[in-house]
């Protein structure tokens, strides 16, 4: 086995171990939240309307709770890492390392998948009991929670390069992912909505990981399955490019 491959199974164990030492904060607390959320709508609005083939409102709001959890803690997962590592003054740490620069990004990019998938399997744990639990494709449920999980990953890399102290990132995580994905249909279907404001959720990134992770539970969604593939697959190709010429640049790292 050679230097860099050890330095890249090295980082990502690192990455893991760092979230998987508290899992209380990082996985409990998220998956209690999210049973929260689905006590407190079920509670308010009850069954409702959703345009679904469903028995019951849970169903519907069971797979964008659990996306909404995968896209936070994906997300916080890279970024609180890199913010930290640049605030102790140890970032030299991981540029040392007989690493390349795609390979920290990978890394990275895997540890933040391994996080957002753990978190979502202990979300969904604690919220089967109480619903009516079916599967209509795993293969669609896999491909969007993995992805899903890649590109907040890498969003969360760039954020915390380009963050310089916390308040920078809590302004990227309470301005911009918060309210993405609380208005990407995770709670409704956009179906509902006066048809300007559905066309406006169109441009939502966030939107097309729930409704293409929805549908691999019930077998519906708004957007055509192959446009949300589409833009997914998009997005984190473009997001994985940005983010390993941001690494190579050096910028906010290396000066």
């Amino acid at each position: 086995m050679n230097k860099s491959l050890i330095s890249f199974i090295t980082l990502y164990k690192k990455e893991v171990q760092r979230f998987t030492k508290i899992p209380l904060q990082t996985i409990a607390a998220p998956a209690a939240t999210g049973l929260l959320f689905m006590v407190i709508f079920t509670t308010a609005i009850g069954s409702a309307k959703t345009n679904y083939p469903l028995e019951s409102f849970k169903g519907f709001l069971f797979p964008g709770l659990v996306m909404m959890t995968i896209i936070q803690n994906a997300f916080m997962n890279n970024s609180s890492s890199i913010l930290m590592s640049k605030v102790q003054g140890n970032i030299v740490d991981l540029l040392m390392p007989p690493l390349l620069d795609f390979e920290i990004v990978a890394a990275f990019t895997l540890a933040g998948i391994t996080r957002g998938v753990i978190v979502a399997i202990a979300t969904a744990a604690v919220m089967v009991p109480f619903i009516d639990f079916q599967i209509h494709s795993l293969w669609v449920i896999l491909f969007f929670s993995v992805f899903a999980s890649a590109i907040m990953s890498l969003v969360g890399f760039i954020s915390g390069i380009w963050a310089e102290k916390w308040d920078h990132l809590g302004t990227v995580g309470n301005f911009v992912i918060v309210p993405l994905s609380f208005l990407s249909g995770t709670f409704y279907s956009i179906s509902v909505l006066p048809e300007i404001i559905q066309q406006v959720s169109l441009i939502n990134p966030f939107f097309y990981m729930i409704d293409g992770f929805r549908y691999g539970f019930i077998g519906a969604s708004d957007a055509s399955l192959v446009v949300s593939f589409s833009v997914i697959f998009t997005l984190f190709i473009f997001l994985l490019i940005t983010s390993y010429f941001i690494l190579k640049s050096g910028y906010k790292l290396r000066s």
